[in-house]
């Protein structure tokens, strides 16, 4: 066939809005693209009503802006007529409508669309291929190549790799400061009258999207207000936050990325996932904006702030995509402690008596969002401590933050927080008792429980939970290395405090609604 009578169609998925990839740099009128809001993608999680209409808002802005730059775009909107609800079957009609030739589609970063458009194509009459997304800084087999044959994978490990590849933070084959990592100096809790930077936040109309959403009846949690959105939907969006981060947060992001105080949501989090998880922004460009800010003011940001995001970006972000297509499908399938309990139900409310608990969970349906540590050692903790099944605790994550999309998920949920995979991400279940949540916080002077108590009336049920757990898995955890000494500590204590511990810890999980 000659290639004038050629006529190819492309298709965009919602998370893959990168108006640099090379696909966009020339146009062609043998060429078009589709972009498509489907039942398939609104309604495999119950999401929260910001991360649809963000999704959705995104989406629309690209296809103006790809019109405007002059290249044919088809787009279907959620409640067109002809919307068969599902990438495949649409693009099956597209294709089938306008006499495509040949089909092509990015790399999808989601396993279960990765097999849906993989299926899809081979089953076409007409010519297909596939491509990068051009935005990651790694492929999807880099991991599982550095690691091969090795019994362990170390997030360490593969940062350093990263760094070196990438020339980022290097003096030559060593570490800039000759140091790789500041983690130890990036703990600190808010002081007490400490008052944060205000959060830069948006104002997008999304009136339209919402009266979608609800005349179609997708089911969303959380809530919205319609007339001022706040999240980034357009790279101008996205680019104004990151340049707004590197200004006014980065100085002390490292410091307090893991301190967390009632009613401040932000903090110094950049808040740019989703916007990276969309790729209207590349994790490239990203960590050289930071790079370059922090090589133009040295005095007023120290290093280990500049290294700590780094390394959330270019190690953590990456390594997790690594671990996910090394593990795939079989890693969503994992629960190695064996939970089976439900989530309680105020982790849909908010309606709980304990502070950390109450401040995290209504934070996220109120803004879809949360940074890692209220993830990892609020909500996460809880589940894993209360014995919830994996299965719930993914569904959770995935549906109520706007940048939950499952490769980036479900390592760090199943993974990180669960310790489900039973040791592939993490070295050890990251579980506490009050004890590092009020290190950490300043949600615990003013709780109905009592930090410091750990049976009785009012005591933490952090506390007595966490023994409980250990106490479960003796025979799986007893010899793990990073956590003997708590095993050390549990063998040592009165056998009737030990009795009092684990009595404390039935009655609240047999009463855990009402917490």
């Amino acid at each position: 066939m000659s290639t004038t009578t050629k006529k190819t169609l492309r298709l965009i998925l919602g998370d893959q809005l990168n108006i640099n990839h090379s696909w966009f740099q020339s146009t062609d009128n043998s060429v078009t693209y589709a972009i498509m809001e489907v039942r398939t993608e609104t309604d495999y999680a119950q999401h929260h009503i910001q991360k649809v209409v963000g999704f959705f808002a995104a989406m629309r802005a690209f296809a103006k802006e790809l019109k405007a730059l002059n290249h044919n775009v088809v787009y279907i909107n959620l409640t067109d007529k002809n919307n068969l609800q599902a990438f495949d079957k649409n693009c099956e009609a597209l294709i089938q409508q306008h006499t495509f030739t040949h089909f092509e589609y990015q790399l999808p970063d989601e396993y279960r669309v990765d097999q849906l458009l993989k299926s899809f194509a081979n089953t076409l009459a007409i010519t297909h291929a596939v491509c990068d997304t051009e935005h990651f800084m790694s492929t999807r087999t880099e991991l599982g190549d550095m690691f091969a044959g090795k019994k362990m994978y170390l997030m360490e490990t593969f940062y350093r790799n990263m760094r070196r590849k990438h020339n980022v933070l290097m003096d030559g084959k060593d570490p800039l400061t000759g140091q790789w990592n500041y983690d130890s100096e990036n703990r600190k809790k808010l002081p007490p009258k400490h008052v944060p930077t205000k959060p830069l936040i948006f104002s997008n109309d999304v009136t339209d999207i919402v009266t979608t959403i609800h005349a179609t009846n997708v089911k969303t949690i959380g809530t919205i207000d319609v007339a001022n959105y706040i999240w980034p939907v357009t790279r101008a969006q996205s680019i104004e936050l990151l340049q707004f981060f590197v200004r006014e947060c980065l100085p002390l992001f490292g410091t307090f990325q893991d301190a967390m105080a009632p009613n401040q949501w932000s903090l110094y989090h950049s808040r740019l996932s989703f916007s990276m998880n969309v790729k209207l922004i590349s994790p490239q460009e990203v960590i050289t904006k930071a790079i370059q800010e922090w090589q133009l003011r040295p005095n007023e940001i120290e290093y280990n702030q500049l290294e700590g995001f780094v390394r959330q970006i270019i190690g953590w972000r990456e390594y997790m995509r690594g671990i996910y297509w090394l593990k795939m499908p079989e890693y969503a399938t994992l629960n190695y402690f064996e939970h089976t309990d439900k989530l309680p139900d105020w982790y849909w409310t908010g309606n709980t008596k304990m502070n950390c608990l109450k401040d995290a969970i209504n934070q996220s349906l109120k803004y879809s969002y949360a940074h890692h540590i209220q993830r990892l050692m609020i909500t996460g903790n809880f589940a894993l401590l209360a014995g919830v099944h994996p299965d719930e605790v993914d569904a959770w994550y995935l549906g109520i933050y706007i940048d939950a999309l499952q490769w980036v998920e479900i390592t760090n949920t199943r993974g990180m927080s669960q310790f489900a995979d039973g040791g592939i991400v993490g070295t050890k279940p990251y579980v506490s008792s009050a004890t590092y949540i009020d290190k950490m916080s300043h949600y615990c002077g003013t709780c109905y429980y009592n930090k410091a108590v750990k049976t009785g009336d009012k005591a933490c049920p952090f506390n007595s939970l966490y023994w409980n757990f250990y106490d479960r898995h003796e025979t799986k955890l007893a010899k793990n290395p990073r956590i003997g000494m708590m095993y050390n500590v549990w063998r040592k204590m009165q056998p009737e405090a030990k009795t009092a511990l684990l009595q404390q810890a039935e009655y609240y999980l047999k009463h855990i609604d009402e917490l």
